[in-house]
């Protein structure tokens, strides 16, 4: 299983640097790739928060949904009020196929299993967005106030990689 998740991640960031390596994103394809990142973790919170075998695991799901859809809702009002509309590319496609090939995989898991898979995705994912954020999404967003937003966020990807790693550590991997 391990070994699964840490292809998809590897997958996801050769896919964007080999995507960016050509071309710098747009600011309309940057709000897209951060929606779509967020409604990937939105969606494995959900799961985690019906399927978690600990209470932790579910609380930490629950905060996943919160904090993300948060960052959705602010990503959602800047791009109306820049009258931007977010753009698919090949590193939003690959985002969402890779959350959803999660999810199934996920789904298919009970108690610690669960709970194990779940975090170690969380953890992998967490360190790819915060590298998308630092190399690709913050230095070519051309617009401030969306520069802006994605420099403010990434505490919070921060803050939630170091729980997922503590969560991690408890259970025992």
């Amino acid at each position: 299983m391990k070994a699964t998740i840490q292809l998809v991640t590897t997958s996801m960031l050769m896919l964007a640097s080999s995507a960016y390596a050509q071309t710098a994103p747009t600011d309309a394809q940057i709000a897209m790739i951060v929606v779509t990142a967020n409604q990937v973790d939105i969606d494995a919170g959900k799961l985690a928060e019906t399927m978690g075998s600990t209470q932790e695991v579910r609380d930490f799901g629950r905060r996943m949904v919160l904090d993300h859809s948060g960052v959705n809702q602010q990503a959602t009002a800047l791009v109306k009020k820049l009258n931007v509309t977010p753009e698919s590319g090949a590193t939003s496609a690959s985002l969402k196929k890779d959350g959803d090939a999660n999810l199934a995989k996920l789904k298919k898991l009970e108690g610690v299993a669960f709970d194990r898979a779940y975090l170690d995705n969380e953890v992998k994912y967490h360190q790819a967005v915060l590298d998308m954020l630092n190399e690709t999404l913050i230095p070519n967003a051309k617009n401030a106030e969306l520069k802006t937003l994605l420099v403010s966020v990434r505490p919070a990807f921060e803050s939630h990689l170091e729980h997922a790693k503590q969560l991690q550590t408890k259970i025992g991997n």
